[in-house]
C-alpha cells in the first residue's frame, strides 16, 4: 500500500540513516490502522484513499512522538478518519 519511499517522502526524510525505524513504524501504523477499522489489511487496503491518508497520519504521528505518544488520542482520531469505512462490533 505504502512504499517505504512514500513514507520516507512524506515525513521529509531524505537519508537511509532510519530506514529500519521508518519501516517498523509503518508496519505498526497498518497494523493499528486496520485494528481501529476491524478489518483485515486486504479490507483496509481496499478503502483507498482513506487508509492511505490514516496510515499516513498515524505513521508521522509515531514518527514525531516516538519519546511522548499520547495513543489515546491517536486511536480516538483515527476513529473518526476510518468512520466510513470501520466494521461495527464483533
Amino acid at each position: 500500500m505504502i512504499t517505504l519511499d512514500e513514507a520516507k517522502e512524506y515525513l521529509r526524510v531524505d537519508t537511509d540513516a532510519e530506514d529500519v525505524t521508518i519501516q517498523s513504524l509503518l508496519n505498526a501504523a497498518i497494523n493499528l490502522c486496520c485494528d481501529v477499522a476491524r478489518l483485515d489489511r486486504e479490507e483496509f487496503f481496499a478503502a483507498g484513499d482513506v487508509a492511505k491518508t490514516a496510515v499516513l497520519y498515524t505513521l508521522g504521528t509515531l514518527y514525531q512522538n516516538r519519546e511522548d505518544l499520547d495513543g489515546h488520542a491517536l486511536t480516538l482520531r483515527l476513529r473518526s478518519l476510518l468512520f466510513g469505512v470501520r466494521k461495527q462490533g464483533f
